[in-house]
């Protein structure tokens, strides 16, 4: 086959991928979705410079993308450098108030900066803000059951209430909004709330399409550890029954999949963030990937 010749098959390809997601490009026009970075895909040099350009595709084809995120590794690393111990219950980092200060300073200084800057270098798109920044998140202390014992982590929030007003006015100006999880309390305080949670609430809030979940794994396993079976499609009511019984670190994804769902949101997906281009390939092909959450 001749150079002519492949070149040629390789554009045909390209134009078929394209046609082929013709029916989704008109069923997404206009729709938000909100994604949640997190996971193996935020300390990967190439897996972030495909997450910023799949977030750029999404608002270039007509939807309103917003992006969610947390940032554990790093939290963890910066954590580690000045002699504080990570400790997690059920998934939950335990945040003292040494703890929070590091939270809310690499959020919002280190990951957050990231973010804004690999998606900026396609166009003057991303906004970076707090959960705190004009109240879009007030949190409340979230209770957290371990072994059937409730147990105290310090600064862990949930999210008490959203106002949704400022993300939407970016959304509204053609921005995309960057949301570092981090909530404002009633008296002062300031949370840690889990990005999966924060995610999940602000799509609610937003009345979004979509709550797309990155993690470290293909989805959600049918017998895990017995089997590498991943669930495609799931009801909200099956999930309920079956979220007691999943391990530590996807319970909190599960249930933000969950929350959505109950809360309005059409669809809610996890998906495998080690893989490039993971949100385009759910977004705009018939096969999709990960497990979807339904009502």
């Amino acid at each position: 086959m001749s150079n002519q010749q492949r070149d040629r098959e390789m554009a045909l390809a390209k134009a078929s991928t394209l046609a082929n997601a013709l029916p989704w490009l008109e069923k997404f026009q206009g729709k938000t979705v909100v994604i949640k970075f997190g996971g193996n895909a935020m300390v990967d040099d190439e897996l972030k410079k495909a997450f910023a350009e799949d977030i750029v595709f999404l608002r270039h084809a007509g939807l309103r993308p917003v992006v969610v995120h947390g940032g554990g590794p790093q939290i963890t690393e910066m954590l580690d450098k000045l002699g504080v111990e990570s400790t997690f219950v059920a998934g939950y980092r335990v945040t003292t108030p040494e703890a929070m200060d590091v939270v809310r300073m690499v959020l919002t200084g280190q990951v957050q900066r990231e973010i804004v800057g690999l998606i900026n270098a396609h166009g003057t798109y991303a906004v970076g803000l707090s959960g705190e920044d004009a109240r879009t998140f007030t949190g409340a202390p979230r209770e957290v059951m371990s072994d059937g014992q409730v147990v105290d982590v310090g600064l862990v929030g949930d999210v008490a209430s959203v106002d949704p007003g400022f993300v939407e006015s970016l959304l509204s100006d053609g921005r995309i909004p960057v949301v570092s999880s981090v909530a404002a309390g009633l008296q002062g305080e300031v949370y840690n709330v889990n990005a999966d949670t924060a995610a999940a609430a602000l799509a609610v809030a937003l009345k979004a399409e979509k709550l797309i979940v990155l993690t470290d794994v293909e989805g959600l396993y049918a017998n895990w550890p017995a089997s590498d079976e991943v669930i495609s499609t799931i009801t909200a009511a099956d999930l309920e029954l079956m979220l007691p019984s999943l391990s530590s670190g996807m319970i909190p994804k599960m249930d933000a999949c969950l929350r959505a769902v109950q809360g309005g949101v059409n669809r809610a997906h996890v998906l495998d963030g080690r893989v490039p281009h993971a949100v385009l390939v759910e977004v705009f092909t018939d096969e999709g990937s990960g497990t979807m959450v339904t009502p």
